[in-house]
């Protein structure tokens, strides 16, 4: 079983919940992975953050997806080390990746209804953010 016991940093947090949802369906897309780095690269949560980083959180993820109860292991990572003011930060991003490929799987959506559950989100700022990455990813 993966080392759990370690901490991650607010940014890491965020770096898992986008791989964790782009691996839920067991096929990591181009446009997915191009909307991380996307993220990392241009949003201010990120300005001084250590791209080496992503290779490290991303491994942490596989190694806690083949885990029975690594979803569980992860959550509880993502409340233990990341502030609850950033939570709706967590779930947007996780709403941008999910939506990057202009689609949205059935195992993206019950992750995403488990990252509003899990990080306390609320219904009607969940559907607004929601709606903000639809819009933003909308296939011509």
């Amino acid at each position: 079983m993966p080392d759990t016991a370690h901490s991650f940093t607010p940014q890491d947090c965020l770096v898992a919940v986008m791989i964790a949802i782009s691996a839920s369906d067991e096929d990591i897309r181009t446009s997915e992975l191009v909307t991380i780095q996307a993220i990392v690269n241009h949003l201010p949560v990120f300005a001084g953050y250590d791209l080496d980083r992503v290779k490290t959180v991303s491994q942490t993820v596989f190694d806690l997806f083949g885990e029975e109860d690594g979803l569980d292991a992860l959550f509880g990572i993502i409340r233990n080390d990341l502030p609850d003011r950033m939570f709706e930060t967590a779930y947007a991003l996780a709403c941008d990746v999910a939506a990057s490929d202009g689609k949205l799987h059935n195992t993206e959506l019950r992750l995403l209804e488990e990252i509003r559950y899990e990080l306390n989100i609320d219904r009607l700022h969940g559907a607004a953010i929601e709606r903000g990455a639809r819009a933003r990813h909308v296939l011509p």
